[in-house]
């Protein structure tokens, strides 16, 4: 289970609290309920997907900031993690449990551990599918949970769910003024992150207005876009947006293919904004569209100095600005780090999360697997993340689509 991992999860209490403001947030919200809402973070690269293909032993690192010696004295120790998972299976109890202890002790929010089938699910939906009946809830006043998105095609748009619909119950449990998270759990048929399945019935208490109703649906395995891509028109003409959410397998090949489909001089604006991170791959691969070769960021892994670098033969001369914000985790910084420090695009928003540790899996005795931090990332030009964030060339609060569209005019691209 090779490669260094990017991902956000907060500490869990209990199985099911993996759900996060970044990226396990994220996943678990949009792959149970069969969109992508909003939660997590960033995204810790799971297995051989998320593996930061690097080159080694290139230069050596600058010194550790403070916030980076304080994260390595919270470091797990991984020895120890596996040897409670060990003892504990061979005392009969589950490896898993043991091993969330150690890393809960540890004070390191970012390690974390899953059990077999959790795993399996983030796994899955890292690679860009997830099971699920195709809709997204919020908490809505007094409690309210309430449908905000109905993926086109999906069982729940079939049925006729729609957007503003309150959602009463799941499997009969009434899910007012519950965490968004337990209803997710309710979505996907198990307590057990990842564990729903295709064909699985889940029953459904809805209302609009005085119309109360209940409806059977059967989950199904979807396949999440996680890029979008449209042409608005704007007074110095169109340009091609970009917009990013979780980086899953094929993200980077979208950016790539949006990229060369653009007009002839038309600049890009590349929205990262809420962008939880996801696969180092895919941000790397997503750099490649504007970049001809160089780092992408460098990284520390257990003390072994290694570069991220950017494949050869990108667009290297469209205009192009990158709008980030504070839900800008993870893999989504180390993009945007790395071509605002080569100067091949301007980042225009509020200061990115700033989540730069990176994480390395392992399997566990009793087939569960630790996460845990192992390094930290940084962009180009030597500038630590983790604690921190990136902050943009252009600070704007307010409007920050409209205020890049006063940039593009300044960088003579379409807009």
């Amino acid at each position: 289970m090779p490669g260094p991992t990017m991902f956000v999860p907060q500490r869990r209490t209990g199985r099911a609290a993996a759900l996060t403001l970044v990226f396990v947030g994220v996943l678990a919200t949009g792959a149970a309920a069969g969109s992508w809402a909003t939660g997590p973070h960033d995204a810790r690269t799971p297995a051989r997907h998320r593996e930061a293909s690097s080159d080694s032993d290139a230069d050596h690192p600058p010194p550790r900031t403070a916030a980076e010696r304080a994260a390595a004295d919270r470091a797990v120790d991984d020895r120890a993690v596996e040897d409670a998972a060990r003892q504990a299976v061979e005392d009969g109890k589950s490896g898993s449990a043991a091993a969330s202890e150690v890393v809960s002790r540890s004070g390191d929010r970012w390690s974390s551990v899953y059990t077999a089938a959790e795993y399996e699910g983030l796994e899955r939906a890292l690679d860009g599918a997830y099971v699920g009946v195709g809709l997204s809830a919020r908490r809505g006043s007094g409690g309210r949970m309430e449908i905000e998105e109905v993926r086109p095609g999906s069982p729940a748009a079939r049925a006729g769910i729609a957007p503003g619909d309150r959602l009463r119950t799941v499997d009969g449990d009434d899910v007012t003024g519950r965490p968004v998270t337990d209803v997710v759990a309710g979505l996907r048929g198990d307590k057990a992150w990842g564990a729903g399945r295709p064909g699985t019935p889940v029953r459904l208490g809805l209302q609009r207005g005085s119309r109360a109703w209940e409806r059977t649906l059967l989950r199904e395995r979807l396949v999440t876009e996680s890029v979008t891509v449209d042409r608005p028109d704007g007074p110095g003409g169109p340009l091609t947006r970009i917009r990013v959410g979780p980086l899953v397998k094929g993200a980077g090949a979208r950016i790539r293919d949006a990229v060369q489909e653009a007009g002839p001089g038309e600049g890009v604006l590349l929205d990262l904004r809420g962008s939880p991170g996801g696969l180092v791959s895919e941000a790397v691969s997503a750099a490649s569209a504007f970049l001809d070769g160089g780092v992408i960021a460098t990284y520390d892994l257990r003390g072994r100095h290694c570069v991220l670098r950017a494949e050869h033969g990108g667009d290297t001369r469209r205009p192009l600005v990158v709008l980030v914000d504070g839900g800008t985790m993870s893999a989504a910084e180390l993009l945007a780090g790395a071509l605002q420090d080569r100067g091949r695009a301007v980042l225009v928003g509020s200061r990115t999360f700033g989540k730069g540790s990176v994480q390395m899996p392992s399997r566990l005795a009793d087939g569960s697997v630790a996460e845990l931090t192992v390094g930290h990332y940084r962009t180009p030009d030597g500038h630590a993340v983790d604690g921190v964030g990136i902050a943009p060339d252009v600070i704007e609060e307010g409007d920050a689509e409209e205020r890049a569209r006063t940039v593009f005019a300044g960088l003579g691209g379409g807009a």
